[in-house]
């Protein structure tokens, strides 16, 4: 019951929030702005209207992600809430949870929202819907968990300006993790290569989420890179969870 009061104070507190609708707005108008760049483009009109499409709803769900998951545990803080929280039998475990709960709801209503839209769009313009889009949209989700766990853990011990920017940093640096697997085969050293080896494994690995080249070529899509994808998102965010609640346990509010 607390973690499900928590979790629904936090959505509604979510959706209130102005910036939350003008990026789903956002992202709906650039999916369709991809119709328009897909009759400016010679070749197959529909690859460029799904790449167009998916990148933009990809884009914008990173940002709902990233700017509405950093600023719910600060705004407790800064209005000193927080503190009203604490004096209630609340544990610190379960306001993390339940901020991430909530927050993982406020992204499912975005999400689902544009893809909706995207796919009747698609629909209506193609006169057919690949369904592996499904399968992009829900590795996107379970991408955007990850993202969400990340700012909780920057979030519990530092400001939204900073918070924001690690988090920026790490997904950006998550997206081309890839170079650093090619790069540890080139080391010599190593305690060069252990380091290089933590760095890669430690470090969110989210290009295994992006699906997006296989489905604008309409490439099968192998099962099992989406059930390990899905597995590695649990236990990810399960590390990162347990992180940001040791953090959050050692904090003094005043």
């Amino acid at each position: 019951m607390k973690l499900r009061a928590i979790a629904i104070n936090t959505f509604k507190e979510a959706v209130r929030n102005k910036i939350y609708y003008l990026l789903i707005a956002f992202g709906i108008v650039f999916a369709f702005s991809s119709r328009l760049v897909s009759l400016l483009t010679l070749g197959d009109q529909v690859r460029v209207l799904k790449n167009v499409g998916l990148a933009s709803i990809n884009f914008f769900s990173v940002l709902i992600a990233i700017f509405t998951g950093i600023n719910l545990i600060y705004k407790e803080i800064d209005k000193k809430t927080i503190l009203n929280i604490m004096s209630k039998p609340i544990s610190r475990r379960d306001f993390i949870l339940g901020k991430f709960l909530g927050l993982s709801y406020t992204l499912l209503v975005a999400l689902v929202s544009m893809a909706t839209v995207f796919l009747l769009f698609l629909l209506i313009s193609t006169g057919d819907i690949d369904w592996n889009i499904l399968v992009y949209f829900c590795l996107l989700y379970f991408e955007l968990l990850i993202i969400i766990s990340i700012s909780l853990v920057f979030s519990s011990f530092s400001t939204p300006i900073l918070s924001s920017i690690f988090t920026i940093n790490l997904y950006l640096i998550g997206h081309v993790l890839w170079t650093f697997n090619e790069f540890k085969t080139r080391l010599v050293e190593p305690i060069t290569r252990i380091i290089i080896y933590l760095i890669y494994y430690i470090l969110p690995n989210l290009e295994k989420f992006n699906l997006r080249d296989q489905i604008v070529s309409n490439e099968k899509i192998n099962p099992m890179i989406v059930l390990t994808s899905i597995l590695y998102a649990l236990v990810y965010i399960a590390a990162m969870l347990t992180l940001a609640i040791l953090i959050f346990n050692k904090r003094e509010f005043k």
